[in-house]
C-alpha cells in the first residue's frame, strides 16, 4: 500500500493539486446536467465518504483531521457540496423549462404565499433547537483546542490563523501584506459591491438559472471554490510544520528540509538571462517587472478585446466604463493563482521588489 500512499501524496503537491481543483470546477460546469442528476449525486456522496472512511485507517492522516480545529472542515465541505448540488439542480430543471417555452418552477409557485408567523418562525425555532443540540454534543464530544497562553519564548509549528483566515493566510505567502492583507480583501469587498451595478442582467431574478448568467455566476465560484474553500483546505491539510507542503498520508516531520531557491524578476532577467550584476538603482533594477506589471494591465485588457470576439460583444453590451472595470477585476483575480502558479513552477519570490521602500510585488 506505501506505494501506492506515496503516489497519492504526489498528486496532492500544490501545482496538481491547484491544476487538479481548476479541472474539477471546469468539468463541474461543463457536466452540471450529469452530475446534479440525484443517483449520480448519490454515488459522488458514497464515494467521497467511502475514500474518507478508508484515509482515516492511516495514522497519519487520522492524526491530522481528528484534531478537533480540522473536524469542522470536512463539514464544510459537504455543507458547500450539497447547497452547490441543490442551486445547480434547481439551476438545471429550470434551464431545461426555459429552453421548452416553460416558465421556471419559481414563476409557477409565486402565487403561494407563506406566513412569517407561525410557518416561518416555527421552522427557525426548530432550526436553532436542532444546531443547538448539535454544538453541545459537539462539544461534549471535541474539545475546545486552547493551548498554553501565549509567549515569545515558543511558538506552534505550524503557526496557523483561524480556518476562515487560512486562505488569507496562504495568499501571504505569495505576496506582501499590503496587498494580501489590504489590497485584495479590499478590492474582493468592492468587487462584491459593484456585481449589481457591472452585471446589469435582469434575468434570473427571483428564480435558479446557470444558462442566464454564467457571467455572473462562473466567475463568483471560481474565487469561492477555487481562490477561497479551496485554498482554506489546502492549510489545513496540507501545510504542515515551517508551512512546507506534506500529501495527506505523510508524516508531519518537523525536520524535513525543502529547497527553495525563491528569485526575484530582476534576478532571473539581469543575472540569469544577461549574465550581469544586478543594477544599484532600484528603479533601473526593477524595470523588467515594473514593465511586465505595465503589459498585464495595460496593454493586455486591449489586446485581449480586439482578440477575443466574446469580450468583443460584452464591450458592447456593457459600455467602455462597467467592461473596463469587470475585465480589471477579471486580472487582479487572475493574479492570485498566476503568482501561485510562479512559485511552485519557478520558484519566483517577487515581481518587483524594492526593499529601500519595503514594497514588492
Amino acid at each position: 500500500m506505501q506505494p501506492i500512499l506515496d503516489f497519492i501524496d504526489g498528486l496532492f503537491q500544490p501545482q496538481f493539486y491547484f491544476a487538479g481543483s481548476v479541472v474539477a470546477f471546469w468539468a463541474m460546469i461543463r457536466y452540471r446536467e450529469q452530475w446534479t442528476e440525484p443517483k449520480n449525486a448519490l454515488r459522488l456522496l458514497v464515494g467521497l465518504t467511502g475514500v474518507l472512511g478508508l484515509s482515516l485507517f492511516n495514522d497519519h492522516f487520522r492524526e491530522i483531521a481528528g484534531t478537533p480545529d480540522n473536524i469542522p472542515i470536512f463539514l464544510m465541505v459537504y455543507c458547500v457540496g450539497f447547497f452547490l448540488w441543490l442551486s445547480f439542480r434547481q439551476a438545471v430543471v429550470n434551464d431545461r423549462r426555459i429552453s421548452t417555452g416553460q416558465p421556471p418552477v419559481e414563476k409557477e409557485t409565486s402565487d403561494q404565499k407563506v406566513y412569517v408567523w407561525p410557518d416561518l418562525v416555527f421552522i427557525e425555532f426548530i432550526a436553532t433547537i436542532i444546531g443547538g443540540a448539535f454544538l453541545i454534543l459537539w462539544s461534549l464530544k471535541y474539545h475546545a483546542p486552547l493551548e498554553m497562553p501565549a509567549t515569545p519564548t515558543w511558538s506552534p509549528n505550524p503557526a496557523k490563523a483561524p480556518w476562515y483566515f487560512l486562505g488569507l493566510q496562504e495568499m501571504l505567502v505569495y505576496f506582501d501584506p499590503w496587498l494580501a492583507g489590504v489590497v485584495f480583501p479590499g478590492t474582493i469587498v468592492m468587487g462584491l459591491i459593484a456585481i449589481p451595478f457591472i452585471d446589469r442582467n435582469p434575468k434570473g431574478n427571483g428564480y435558479y438559472t446557470y444558462n442566464d448568467r454564467k457571467l455572473a455566476i462562473t466567475p463568483f465560484l471560481f474565487g469561492f471554490l477555487i481562490l477561497w474553500v479551496s485554498l482554506v483546505f489546502m492549510g489545513t491539510f496540507l501545510r504542515g510544520p515551517n508551512w512546507n507542503f506534506f500529501g495527506p498520508f505523510e508524516f508531519w516531520d518537523p525536520h524535513k528540509v525543502v529547497v527553495l531557491n525563491n528569485v526575484n524578476i530582476s534576478e532571473y532577467f539581469w543575472v540569469k538571462l544577461l549574465g550581469m550584476g544586478l543594477p544599484h538603482f532600484w528603479l533601473l533594477r526593477e524595470l523588467p517587472g515594473f514593465l511586465m506589471i505595465g503589459f498585464y494591465l495595460g496593454v493586455l485588457p486591449p489586446l485581449l478585446t480586439m482578440r477575443v470576439a466574446f469580450l468583443q460583444d460584452l464591450l458592447k453590451k456593457m459600455g467602455f466604463i462597467r467592461y473596463g472595470i469587470l475585465l480589471n477585476l477579471a486580472l487582479l483575480m487572475a493574479s492570485l493563482p498566476m503568482k501561485m502558479l510562479l512559485r511552485w513552477l519557478f520558484n519566483l519570490k517577487y515581481i518587483v521588489s524594492i526593499p529601500e521602500f519595503f514594497f514588492n510585488i
